[in-house]
């Protein structure tokens, strides 16, 4: 058994004991991806049909396996074309990687926290007047294509403009604003809305539309519900909502000053409510 082991063991270089964590890190994102996404529902899907198509050969159900076997040839093109939203987005999750991130420097505290005390002020004085507002903060994804979808402003962050720009009567009020570093850059845009089925109805257009740019880009949007005056944060498809000033003042530092704290695994969607947000 010793003789055994050790020939074992001289068979194995570095470079297999490499091949084989490599393999288990991709084994271990791709189950990551399928159980942050929709992906779960359609691969137990596959295993059914896999299962079904396995048991007809056995019992030589022979008209059974041909319709299996001819679903599963086309299986892979079928998939690709179900999961494209997700593809893209894990291809852009992994783009944005540590290893090939290109970022900015850090703003000086001091500014930083000029600039989030704007953005708190303006959010708790529009939740409680009940205004709706929806902010997207650009991170490493372009927001190009957004922003020529509205109107560039390129403004100074100020509680007073932004709370100008939200207000029911401004023309640019129903659309989403765009922040590029400390600039309210654009107002009055358009962003996708989500594709999420699970997502409550109780939530209407504003949040499905954060939701949707969060999904496609790296963003991080906050917004004030108009109905119930609930402050909300969104990254990645996920929603934290009743969000207090403190709270979000925090979240806002960690985006402003790169801290590697702000983690979206701690960002929990909590829907306790059963009221209709939009």
């Amino acid at each position: 058994m010793h003789q055994f082991t050790e020939n074992l063991l001289a068979g194995i270089a570095i470079t297999d004991i490499l091949d084989i964590l490599i393999v288990a890190y991709i084994f271990y994102k791709v189950l990551g991806f399928i159980r942050d996404s929709r992906a779960e529902q359609l691969l137990k899907g596959v295993l059914v049909l896999l299962a079904v198509a396995f048991l007809s050969d056995i019992l030589q159900l022979h008209v059974l396996n041909f319709i299996m076997r001819g679903t599963l040839a086309v299986g892979v093109l079928a998939l690709i074309i179900l999961f494209q939203p997700e593809l893209r987005r894990a291809l852009e999750r992994m783009g944005r990687g540590s290893l090939f991130r290109i970022k900015g420097d850090p703003l000086d505290k001091e500014k930083a926290k000029d600039v989030v005390a704007e953005f708190v002020e303006a959010a708790e004085d529009m939740a409680a007047e009940r205004t709706g507002a929806l902010i997207v903060f650009e991170r490493d994804t372009s927001l190009t294509d957004i922003i020529e979808s509205g109107t560039v402003i390129n403004a100074d962050v100020s509680a007073q403009m932004i709370e100008n720009i939200f207000y029911k009567g401004s023309p640019l009020h129903d659309g989403a604003m765009i922040v590029r570093g400390t600039k309210l850059h654009a107002a009055g845009c358009v962003l996708p809305l989500t594709d999420n089925m699970e997502i409550p109805k109780s939530l209407g257009t504003r949040h499905r539309a954060g939701i949707g740019i969060s999904e496609k880009s790296d963003a991080l949007v906050l917004i004030v519900s108009e109905e119930t005056g609930i402050i909300t944060l969104v990254e990645d498809g996920v929603l934290e909502r009743y969000l207090d000033g403190k709270t979000l003042e925090k979240r806002l530092l960690s985006l402003y000053l790169n801290d590697a704290q702000y983690d979206s695994s701690r960002v929990k969607a909590l829907f306790t409510r059963n009221r209709r947000d939009d």
